[in-house]
């Protein structure tokens, strides 16, 4: 698991309830594929590999959401990513119980979205 330094200061400063959830996220979605790096892009935390695979919507203080820029692309079923639109799909987490219980379905969108991009060449 790479974490970035610029990622690390985000962070640092990130004045939301929602701090604890969006940081675990963060470790799992670094440590469900070695692949996967993080960066700051739209003033919020990515994920990337082959291309932007999810940010953090840094405001939402209910919730720790991560918006899937190409959700609808990603093969599976997972429902918890959640959208009707062309692309994008959002995954809504309310606090750490809730990550808990839905870490192996956030884990394998993750997977899934390597393997797609992988296969695509």
């Amino acid at each position: 698991m790479t974490k970035t330094p610029e990622v690390d200061a985000w962070l640092d400063v990130y004045d939301n309830p929602m701090k604890p959830v969006v940081s675990a996220i963060r470790d799992l979605a670094l440590a469900a594929d070695p692949r996967i790096t993080e960066a700051i892009k739209w003033q919020a935390p990515t994920f990337v590999y082959k291309g932007n695979i999810a940010s953090f919507f840094p405001k939402a203080k209910k919730h720790a959401s991560l918006m899937f820029h190409k959700g609808a692309e990603i093969p599976g079923s997972f429902p918890n990513l959640q959208g009707d639109g062309k692309e994008a799909r959002t995954f809504k987490v309310s606090d750490l119980d809730d990550l808990a219980a839905k870490a192996d379905e956030l884990t394998a969108i993750f997977l899934a979205w390597c393997t797609m991009r992988d296969d695509a060449g």
